[in-house]
């Protein structure tokens, strides 16, 4: 029974390490950008969009296929910028579990 407690507290540590990492991933932003940073897009930790930047050059009428194509390239920029600082905290709150079935997934 005595090893039975021990699993529980290491279990109770695990999941208050990935709830400060969850808080904290919340917090941070990442920043995608296309066209040579004419575009730029932050992304919450939740994933949320929270600014847009656009180059006045592309805000010509003829260039709206464009700027549309570079808004999408900047939003998968920062959404896969998003998913590696996910995964990295991942690996540092379950150390040597990583990726083992049933632990939570970003």
């Amino acid at each position: 029974m005595k090893d039975l407690g021990a699993l529980m507290k290491q279990a109770q540590a695990m999941q208050e390490k990935l709830q400060a990492a969850q808080a904290r991933l919340a917090e941070s932003e990442v920043q995608g950008a296309a066209g040579g940073d004419m575009v730029r897009v932050t992304l919450t930790g939740a994933g949320a969009l929270t600014r847009l930047h656009i180059d006045p050059e592309l805000l010509a009428p003829e260039e709206g296929e464009i700027l549309a194509d570079l808004i999408i390239a900047a939003h998968a920029d920062a959404r896969r910028k998003l998913e590696l600082a996910q995964t990295e905290v991942m690996r540092e709150v379950a150390g040597p579990l990583a990726g083992m079935p049933g632990l939570p997934k970003f």
